[in-house]
Formats: C-alpha cells, structure tokens, sequence
C-alpha cells in the first residue's frame, strides 16, 4: 500500500464495535499497545473489519500531538502511544518528531519550532503521541 500519510502502523484487528452510523475498530499493534478508530459502518462492512483481520491505521504526522508529561491529566482522544524518541528533525517553521514505540513501529509528528523547544524535544526520551481516533483511517491487504 502507498499513501502519502506519514504514520502508517500494521496489526490486527482486536476488537470491532458496531454503532448504527460507525464502528470503533481496535487494531493491536506487535509491541502490545493498541490504535482506536472511528469508520464508517458501510467501511467497516466493505473493508470486511473484523476480530483477527490484518490492517493498517493511516494517521497524517499533523494530526499527532507530542506529550512529554501527562502525569495525572486527561485528554479525550482515544489514541496514546508511549515511546522514546528517535529523532528530532527541526526545520525552519516546523520540527519532526519520530517516536519509537515498543515493537518497532514508529510515530512522526509535525509540531512547531516553539512547541519542540518548550518540550525539549531530544533523542532518547520519553514521549507520547496522541491523536484522535477520528483522524485515524483503517486499510486492509488488497
């Protein structure tokens, strides 16, 4: 599969829960955490998502959000994955951060030069990517 989103993170479906207009699918991904996303029922009957079934969670870098400290808050987006960082790209209004999660994957996030600075954004420390299971979209083998 080719696509132009950033984050593209393979697993299987570990959970499917039917809404009368969308589903939530649950894709376990091989380190042991999990991507939550929001489809279309019709989508969710096309693409043939159920428990076991091999998928991809597509999600633009733009749309992750990096935590540094969340100790103790609460955020209503679905999607939390815990890594370490792996790189820190910064460039001239915007910097890249890719964490590392456990398993191998990866998560790129786009945020501002500002933002990486207040952050301290650096290889090697912990960090969370966080984004909405709404911006998450679900592929499957052809």
């Amino acid at each position: 599969m080719k696509a132009s989103a950033r984050n593209q993170c393979s697993g299987t479906i570990s959970r499917v829960t039917a809404g009368a207009v969308h589903d939530e699918v649950e894709l376990a991904l091989p380190g042991g955490q999990k991507i939550v996303a929001v489809v279309t029922r019709e989508s969710s009957q096309t693409l043939g998502l159920k428990e076991g079934v091999a998928a991809v969670a597509l999600v633009k870098a733009s749309s992750v959000i990096v935590l540094t400290d969340a100790e103790g808050a609460r955020f209503s987006a679905r999607n939390c994955l815990q890594g370490e960082v792996q790189r820190v790209q910064p460039g001239a209004v915007n910097t890249e951060v890719v964490i590392g999660l456990p398993g191998g994957a990866s998560v790129a996030a786009i945020v501002t030069q500002e933002s990486a600075q207040a952050l301290g954004l650096k290889a090697g420390m912990r960090a969370t990517a966080m984004f909405k299971a709404s911006s998450v979209i679900v592929g499957v083998p052809a």
